[in-house]
């Protein structure tokens, strides 16, 4: 029989995790305050954290100096795109590994998987100078590829993490009733490993959308996503702290509220077939 947990363990866990909790939630919590005070209040010492005349100067300042929409619009083509293209991709990489596997299934999912570890900085000036060359430079369809790239070891190691769930028999079963591999993959496992699949989309598309590196290094103002919105009012006089953190709260807003409508599934992708 399983030792039941002391009272007071519980209550001391409990208070930990809230404690955690609270200190990763601060800096949203401190940025979503600083967009609403005065560039001077952004930068007082003590700092004001409640009591401060709050003003939505800086949201007005930040929508009239930019194409938020824009931005907006971007952000959401290149993460979706990315995501979608990914799971294209990564669906019958997973399939094959989860089902014929080799000897060698468990050496390339370290490989892809090691890929992750490169410093983006040392592949960026071939990248760049290939995209000037054949025109995609600033473009979204050079975004979403790359996007897509970067983001596919956690789409496959996540894909496959679900379909080694998934009984081979049954897949079997569906090839003696004459189902071709296609009819196989789209029909049958598809279908099969729906959460999954989910799971994986919604932590690629935040993966994707939080992307700050390639997206400020690739663009100009065309397909500049949210990420870039942010960068943009980083001025050589000096940082405007109060604006900034209106531009980030705008930024975040959107992924924040689909993270926290989706916790539940986010959480048990990471999470599935952790503990057998």
């Amino acid at each position: 029989m399983a030792r039941s947990v002391p009272q007071s363990r519980k209550i001391t866990f409990t208070i930990i995790a809230w404690l955690v909790a609270l200190l990763i939630f601060f800096p949203i919590l401190w940025t979503f305050l600083t967009s609403f005070k005065t560039e001077g209040e952004a930068v007082a010492v003590p700092p004001h954290f409640l009591f401060f005349d709050w003003t939505s100067v800086n949201y007005e300042q930040v929508w009239d100096r930019s194409n938020y929409p824009l931005f907006f619009l971007n952000s959401v083509v290149i993460s979706i795109g990315s995501t979608v293209l990914g799971l294209v991709v990564a669906i019958p990489a997973a399939w094959a590994m989860a089902f014929s596997p080799t000897k060698h299934t468990k050496d390339v999912l370290m490989w892809m998987l090691s890929t992750k570890m490169l410093p983006a900085v040392g592949v960026l000036v071939p990248i760049y100078l290939f995209l000037r060359n054949v025109g995609l430079l600033d473009t979204r369809i050079a975004l979403v590829v790359i996007m897509m790239l970067i983001n596919l070891p956690i789409i496959v190691w996540m894909l496959f993490t679900y379909f080694k769930e998934i009984p081979g028999d049954i897949l079997e079963a569906a090839r003696m009733d004459g189902a071709t591999l296609g009819k196989e993959i789209v029909y049958i496992l598809t279908p099969m490993a729906i959460p999954g699949i989910a799971s994986t989309l919604l932590l690629n598309v935040i993966l994707a959308w939080n992307e700050a590196f390639w997206t400020i290094n690739l663009t100009a103002s065309n397909a500049a996503p949210l990420t870039a919105f942010i960068a943009s009012f980083s001025a050589p006089e000096g940082l405007f702290y109060a604006k900034l953190s209106a531009a980030s709260t705008m930024a975040i807003a959107p992924i924040l509220i689909l993270g926290w409508f989706s916790q539940k599934q986010l959480v048990r992708g990471l999470t599935f077939g952790a503990v057998k």
